[in-house]
């Protein structure tokens, strides 16, 4: 019984807590201590933040800052691994349920949490003090956002997504690697969402384990262990791809380039929404340029069995509950049903990415 209790204490005072990443010798003791000392930023609270936030958390990351602007709904819980049926019957949070969850893991670290739609504002304040920036949204023009102020301010970040069975990751260091606006056009980045083409957690799980040994290397003082290629996986197809694309880095970029602008932190490039007067109605206006194919796009939400879906050659109508959205050839898109701008924006993202 002694014994036990003797154990007991030492468990408590966090003493041996870490004691099995200090013992790997790439990493030891002097990583730890620097781990210890860092602070990241986790935007996005869903399947890939919330992986990230579990690893970093027991990893011992001294000081965790996640934002996220949804709440815990019950399709969730098959892949969000933070999140209890307690959460989404109360449809709490994702940060707030996060903290919770990641204060009962590990007590010795600082978590702040914060219930906000990440725009360009909100960004410039959460980034004072970080040292890497950690991908967990599900939309491009918040992933253009974040490289855009990675590179203003020179602070790394660490891009990952995931749908069906795939995945893919990169680590974006700024002056030293392509951004991701040198590599749109480039590489596949994104389509399907997870909502439209389904994922199962394994997928999440392996992007997550790349993205967060990335992490630790760089953290740590090791930069010179980050791996310096894209990762793309399929895991129902057993098919990965390490690809090197340092060649994609553009002179002219102008989020990186010798003449940089950074044009995703500037009014003209930030994802509009807007409440159409005397209407029950948000229209959404990506920040980016597109052009999407309307056959293509009617063709994914009908698979989905959601909903009422009607199309014309300008626009294709989705129909889900109370709710309309309207897409455009342009990305642009009507939801109807709402004047709640943070709904909308979630509606449209679920759908279109």
């Amino acid at each position: 019984m002694r014994l036990f209790i003797e154990g007991d204490a030492r468990m408590n005072t966090g003493e041996d807590r870490y004691s099995r990443q200090e013992r790997f010798i790439p990493f030891g003791v002097e990583g730890q201590r620097k781990l210890g000392e860092s602070h990241v930023l986790i935007i996005g609270a869903g399947a890939l933040g919330t992986s990230i936030a579990e690893t970093l958390a027991r990893a011992g990351v001294g000081h965790l800052t996640i934002a996220d602007r949804d709440y815990v709904e019950w399709s969730n819980l098959q892949r969000q691994q933070l999140f209890s049926e307690e959460d989404a019957s109360l449809r709490l949070p994702k940060a707030i349920a996060a903290k919770q969850r990641l204060e009962a893991i590990n007590s010795l670290i600082q978590i702040d949490s914060h219930v906000m739609d990440v725009k360009l504002e909100e960004l410039e304040s959460l980034i004072q003090g970080v040292d890497l920036i950690m991908d967990g949204t599900d939309n491009f023009d918040t992933r253009l956002l974040i490289n855009d102020a990675s590179q203003k301010y020179n602070i790394p970040w660490i891009y990952g997504g995931c749908v069906g069975s795939y995945g893919i990751t990169y680590t974006i260091i700024p002056g030293q690697t392509p951004c991701l606006n040198c590599l749109l056009g480039t590489v596949p980045l994104g389509g399907d969402t997870c909502d439209t083409a389904g994922i199962i957690p394994q997928a999440v799980q392996v992007v997550t384990a790349h993205q967060t040994t990335e992490a630790m290397k760089l953290l740590s003082g090791h930069p010179e262990a980050l791996r310096d290629k894209l990762l793309t996986f399929d895991l129902w197809r057993n098919e990965s791809m390490s690809m090197g694309v340092k060649h994609a880095r553009k002179e002219d970029c102008l989020s990186c380039g010798s003449h940089r602008t950074y044009p995703y932190l500037s009014a003209s490039h930030l994802e509009k929404a807007d409440v159409l007067c005397g209407r029950d109605t948000v229209q959404i206006r990506p920040g980016r340029k597109q052009s999407i194919s309307l056959q293509d796009t009617a063709d994914r939400l009908a698979r989905l069995g959601e909903g009422k879906v009607e199309s014309n050659p300008f626009l294709v109508s989705f129909t889900t509950g109370e709710q309309r959205l309207v897409i455009f050839a342009d990305g642009r898109a009507l939801v109807h049903g709402t004047k709640d701008i943070a709904e909308a924006r979630s509606l449209y993202h679920r759908y279109m990415g």
